[in-house]
């Protein structure tokens, strides 16, 4: 499990908003901007079974498995659609439109692939946020 301390920011029913200090390795992190970030920190959404109050200092678990998952469907899914779709387009360019370069087929199915799959990514991803079973948890108040 990765464990994090935060401060709570925002009580949301049984969710609460978590601010986490930025740790050095967000600054490298290429994907930056997809975190709710701020200069103070890093904002996530977790579970709140302790009943945690705003301003409170708490200990928030997270699965790395989780991170593992959406890591591989965020990026690994896209680029595997991207150079499938650039062979196929190849394949498809040389023997159905001998007009056109193949190689513009392959960059255009190419890239229509890797945004079909940004697509379903970005379905996927609606549909696993609501499961509060794949958020992090509040694990405890520290005091």
């Amino acid at each position: 499990m990765v464990e994090e301390t935060g401060t709570v920011i925002r009580i949301d029913g049984t969710m609460a908003r978590v601010l986490v200090p930025r740790k050095t390795a967000c600054e490298g992190c290429s994907s930056d901007g997809a975190c709710e970030s701020t200069q103070e920190g890093m904002e996530i959404e977790a579970s709140n079974p302790v009943h945690a109050r705003e301003g409170q200092r708490v200990r928030v678990l997270m699965a790395p498995q989780e991170y593992l998952k959406g890591a591989v469907l965020a990026y690994g899914l896209p680029l595997v659609f991207f150079i499938a779709g650039a062979m196929v387009g190849k394949e498809l360019g040389e023997e159905h439109v001998p007009e056109l370069n193949s190689d513009l087929v392959a960059a255009i199915t190419g890239f229509s692939s890797l945004i079909l799959s940004f697509a379903g990514v970005g379905l996927w991803l609606r549909k696993y946020k609501s499961k509060s079973d794949y958020k992090p948890v509040i694990e405890e108040i520290i005091h």
